[in-house]
């Protein structure tokens, strides 16, 4: 049967990846709503962008009267929201932006989509019963593991550590609450670190790629032995569709990709593929690892980061696909064959696409 999903942030890399998953793999209809700050392209999108079934909203979700309206036009059936400022460093530099967009603007959609539920509810009693609200969130809230062997769970006590996972715990706490206060149905999915195509190129492995083919320096924080849990975004693409659709309201589902790696681990499987990929090397370098530097740590660097995915798997059927080595020959040889893609991004020139967005 086919449904109307409502995404948020479907510009950004995790939420352009699941509008892609959605028209290429399902016969749902698709709603995107994106403000285009610097990390929404629509160029992520130009597989799906003519197709009859995506249609583009150029709005932001701090505009209470903008979501309200797009709710009633649309009236979808699932709300997926991913829409937030989400570096860490940059959360550092500036939390504004992230308090702003990550606890208002979740706010404001909440306070939105109960106000469609209810009526929904009077008008439509069978699309209220199977409407959803799915906040996607990241595992960052849940702190750092100190030991090798132990996981988070979804019932990991929150203990986030930046501004970023600080405001990302408040969105989720607010999600919470609305479903237990105001019956509002409500899932949430809290993720692994992800990587790509269409990575925005500030991130870890599509910066260390792009600064490794411009013969620039690989810096890396502190020693390098920051542990994260690598997940492919077309496996969290697939899992973020399956718990839309499947998942038990007012559950956590937490997903990740059994792909625990050091942050040096990490850069030098990216030298190391280069070697084999792009074995024409910039000007002055011998081998892409003589380029790894280490650099001073930064504020609050939480050391490790391992989800325990066994319940997504276990109730609904859910695994990724991808090792870390196949996802990342993927990934490094979507960069070499994708430079306007990225070159675009680098240069700025991508932001243009916003005028062409309708309101």
């Amino acid at each position: 049967m086919s449904m109307t999903f409502l995404v948020t942030g479907g510009a950004g890399f995790i939420g352009s990846a699941v509008v892609r998953e959605l028209i290429e793999h399902t016969p749902h209809r698709v709603i995107n709503i994106d403000k285009l700050t610097y990390a929404g392209n629509p160029e992520s999108l130009a597989r799906v962008d003519s197709d009859e079934r995506y249609e583009f909203r150029l709005a932001d979700i701090c505009d209470a009267a903008a979501m309200a309206r797009i709710l009633k036009e649309y009236r979808p059936d699932v709300i997926m929201h991913l829409a937030a400022e989400s570096h860490v460093d940059r959360s550092i530099d500036g939390p504004a932006a992230f308090i702003e967009t990550n606890i208002m603007g979740t706010y404001t959609l909440l306070e939105a989509a109960r106000a469609y539920w209810k009526g929904l509810q009077d008008s439509d009693p069978q699309k209220a019963a199977a409407f959803r609200f799915h906040h996607i969130s990241t595992d960052e809230v849940y702190g750092d593991l100190h030991g090798m062997e132990d996981l988070f769970t979804e019932t990991t006590p929150y203990a986030p550590s930046s501004p970023y996972s600080a405001s990302k715990a408040s969105s989720d706490h607010l999600v919470r609450a609305w479903y237990r206060t105001f019956g509002l149905p409500t899932l949430v999915t809290n993720c692994s670190n992800n990587y790509g195509p269409f990575h925005f190129p500030e991130k870890l492995i599509p910066l260390m790629i792009l600064s490794a083919l411009a013969g620039q320096s690989l810096p890396v924080y502190g020693d390098g032995k920051q542990v994260r849990d690598w997940l492919f975004v077309e496996d969290h693409a697939r899992a973020l569709v399956q718990v839309a659709s499947e998942g038990e309201i007012g559950e956590t589902y937490n997903i990740g990709g059994h792909n625990e790696k050091q942050n040096l681990q990490v850069v030098e499987t990216i030298c190391d593929l280069l070697e084999e990929l792009a074995p024409q090397k910039p000007v002055g370098v011998e081998h892409y690892r003589d380029l790894i530097t280490f650099v001073a740590d930064r504020p609050g660097h939480d050391q490790r980061y391992a989800i325990d995915a066994s319940k997504i798997l276990r109730e609904l059927g859910w695994a990724p696909r991808e090792t870390f080595e196949s996802g990342m020959r993927k990934t490094v040889r979507w960069f070499l064959e994708n430079d306007v893609w990225w070159r675009r991004v680098q240069s700025g020139s991508y932001q243009g696409e916003r005028l062409g967005a309708t309101a």
